[in-house]
């Protein structure tokens, strides 16, 4: 029994024992290794950090006038903690101040409820930002009504008014640019999260909650220059969290400007002439539902306009869209004009894809000192491949393949190397010609292009059949068991036809046919293309082999002038083309402009002194009417610029968008006529600047038109308020 007892004390005196060294380790742990963590945490309760917002820096066109900049408004703010004072928690406050304002007493009473408080609307409506500032309740306020403010101190207890910067867009000579600017929207709390999980970027600035940044276009692209660094407060809070005093106190630093390639003249002239190009479409009874134009420096890549339609007013976002204006803006009815049809529409090229076709045929062995077949129709298989119009040339050169757009010279190219890689039964590793040429040539990927909005098209080869047998092959099963009884219902024999599909693609959709060969060749079936893609690789055969990444911007500057960066043109690729057969190609091109399909909309045009190499196309959907296609670039003997057009359901390029590139190139060389007078080009002096514009020390951008009072309108706003200083405990909200 002793012993029992001496057992049970020992391991008593063991747990005792145990849980002193336990919470010894803890102490040791709490106190010494993680001590600092505590202090730090019991110290960021005893303060509280407001931040202000910076001005946001203008974006410039290449002669330095304003595409985005900033106005004054008179901005009233809220401080709830003042009114949480009051025994009504400053009803009567809010409710004159309505009164004052002309405004429903919801609409400012919503604002100043947090963001997941119970009652509180959807941001942007509901205060996403610290509790220690106050808070915007309305912009635009008359002078008059804000001085009433102002006097009235003792009714308005916690309420100021004072100036603040908004975006707003001049828009000068009326340019658009909805696609490429973009917009300023509130940060969300998964952005937050996701910048503190991965980590500032280079020359990044903290996100806050009631921040604004970009949300598309060059305003999200280059967010990090434009938005400037937020001023910081920090104040001293006791238990209560009652404000004790300021602590220290940063001013915020202005947004840099972001310079543009753009020229808002010729972006102008641009959007225009892609209305023109449209509503010619439409003259002659096709859809013209939407379309491009893309105008490229060859030499460097550098975007000089750039347009999409149809586009929509980019004002639309300056005050907060509504529900039912970004529905409109997604309507698939008005052809969803928030899409960028130059960057991420996607397009079957047609024959101006036949760059691609002539250098894969060249790969492949193809001598162009040979003569070529073109008949007006062409038998492989148990299928007929017709050319356009049903017309035929006979025995020709590639360069007149080209330039008469024969598409049975290419089909018959294409099934050659279609045989070779050893047809329905392919070889181990087969050439694939004209898919590896088409990679070869920047298509399948994104340009690379300063905008988030870039898309990757598809290259409708072997790889891509199949992948997409893979991603649908268990579908295709299914239906070939199942059927489409949900058709059926109202088309019985579409059903049995979609049904007998299901079960082919079940077995042989993996199978890379004739059929789809030739539609690679020729630019149709499963590839699409962007026109931005397009220009992009037309660039590359007038440079001489060099694929850039396109750039909007040319350059970062301070708001006092000084260069912050030059954005220095940027090479993704070389084409895998011979200088031989790019000199071919390229003499095939000046021909198609000379006499070919591209002759007749260049009639009258001054072609002796400013040669253009072109390519017309045609692009077939099944079930749409066709899309027009319009490649070209300029002078041909010594290339600077490429344009691009495309009208989607638009029928011919040389019917459609031809003529509206020529009134480009007239405007871009001062062409009248059949003369050429430089100094009429858009450009000011005859080309575009290639030097940065003049920005005045109070910010100011100095431009070809500053006294054009039109151009001037709201042009008083820009940039610092060191004249009118914000007040200590205010921080505003665009």
């Amino acid at each position: 029994m002793r012993d029992k007892s001496i057992l049970r004390l020992f391991v008593f005196r063991v747990v005792i024992l145990s849980l002193m060294v336990t919470l010894l380790a803890r102490a040791f742990y709490i106190q010494i290794t993680i001590g600092d963590t505590y202090v730090a945490a019991a110290n960021k309760n005893a303060y509280r950090e407001v931040f202000s917002d910076p001005v946001r820096g203008l974006i410039l066109d290449q002669a330095g006038r304003p595409m985005v900049a900033n106005r004054t408004t008179m901005l009233v703010s809220v401080d709830t903690r003042v009114l949480e004072e009051f025994p009504d928690k400053g009803e009567s406050v809010i409710r004159e101040l309505a009164k004052v304002l002309e405004r429903p007493y919801s609409e400012i009473s919503d604002r100043l409820i947090a963001c997941g408080q119970p009652g509180a609307k959807s941001p942007p409506v509901c205060w996403d930002g610290s509790l220690f500032q106050p808070v915007p309740v309305a912009q635009d306020v008359e002078n008059d009504v804000a001085l009433k403010i102002m006097e009235r101190t003792l009714d308005f207890p916690g309420v100021t008014a004072k100036l603040a910067a908004i975006r707003t867009l001049p828009q000068p000579f009326g340019v658009n640019l909805a696609h490429i600017l973009g917009y300023v929207g509130p940060v969300t709390d998964l952005e937050i999260r996701n910048q503190r999980d991965l980590g500032l970027l280079a020359g990044e600035t903290p996100y806050q909650n009631n921040d604004r940044i970009g949300r598309a276009g060059i305003e999200r692209f280059y967010d990090k220059y434009l938005r400037g660094t937020p001023g910081k407060k920090i104040l001293a809070v006791d238990q209560a969290a009652k404000i004790k005093g300021v602590l220290s106190e940063t001013d915020p630093t202005a947004g840099q400007y972001v310079v543009l390639n753009i020229d808002a003249k010729l972006q102008t002239l641009v959007e225009q002439q892609l209305d023109e190009a449209v509503l010619r479409a439409r003259a002659n009874d096709l859809k013209g539902d939407s379309g491009a134009a893309v105008v490229m420096d060859v030499t460097n890549g550098q975007i000089l306009a750039m347009a999409s339609y149809p586009s929509y007013d980019p004002k639309v976002w300056l005050d907060g869209i509504s529900t039912a204006e970004y529905e409109a803006l997604n309507d698939k009815e008005n052809n969803v004009p928030l899409i960028s049809r130059a960057t991420q529409g996607l397009f079957a090229p047609g024959s101006v894809f036949k760059i691609v076709s002539a250098a894969a045929a060249a790969d492949a062995g193809f001598s162009f000192r040979s003569s070529f077949s073109c008949p007006a129709q062409l038998e492989v298989g148990n299928r007929v491949f017709r050319n356009y119009n049903n017309v035929g040339y006979g025995n020709i050169s590639m360069q007149r393949a080209i330039e008469v757009s024969c598409n049975t010279v290419f089909y018959d190219i294409a099934n050659t190397i279609w045989l070779r890689d050893g047809g329905l039964r392919p070889i181990a590793e087969p050439a694939d010609n004209v898919e590896k040429m088409t990679r070869g040539f920047g298509f399948g990927s994104k340009t690379g292009i300063d905008i988030p909005e870039d898309v990757n098209g598809r290259v409708g080869g072997r790889s891509f059949k199949q992948s997409f047998w893979e991603q649908n092959h268990e579908a295709w099963c299914k239906r070939a068991e199942t059927g489409y009884p949900e058709v059926a219902e109202a088309d019985p024999s579409r059903a049995t036809l979609l049904q007998d599909f299901a079960k082919e693609n079940c077995t042989e959709g993996m199978r890379y046919r004739a059929g789809d060969a030739i539609n690679l060749v020729i630019g149709q079936g499963d590839t699409v293309v962007s026109p931005l893609q397009m220009a992009v690789a037309y660039a590359a055969i007038a440079n001489g082999g060099t694929i850039y990444e396109p750039r909007i911007a040319k350059a970062i500057m301070n708001s006092d002038g000084t260069i912050a960066e030059r954005i220095a043109p940027k090479v993704k690729g070389i084409l895998p083309v011979s200088q031989e057969v790019r000199d071919y190609i390229h003499r095939s091109l000046v021909g198609v402009t000379n006499n070919g399909t591209g002759a007749g909309p260049f009639i009258g045009f001054p072609l002796n002194q400013i040669p253009i190499a072109t390519k017309t196309g045609t692009g077939q959907v099944t079930g749409r009417d066709s899309n027009s296609w319009f490649a070209s670039y300029a002078p041909a003997n010594d290339p600077k610029y490429v344009i691009v057009m495309m009208v989607s359901q638009g029928g011919t390029g040389s019917g459609t968008s031809a003529p509206s590139v020529r009134k480009i190139y007239e405007a871009i060389f001062g062409v009248v006529g059949n003369q050429v007078f430089p100094e009429r080009s858009i450009f000011n002096n005859g080309t575009p600047n290639q030097n940065l514009p003049l920005i005045g020390k109070d910010g100011i951008p100095i431009y070809p038109e500053i006294n054009q009072p039109e151009l001037l309108a709201g042009l008083d706003y820009q940039f610092s308020f060191e004249d009118e200083p914000a007040e200590d405990e205010e921080a505003v909200e665009e």
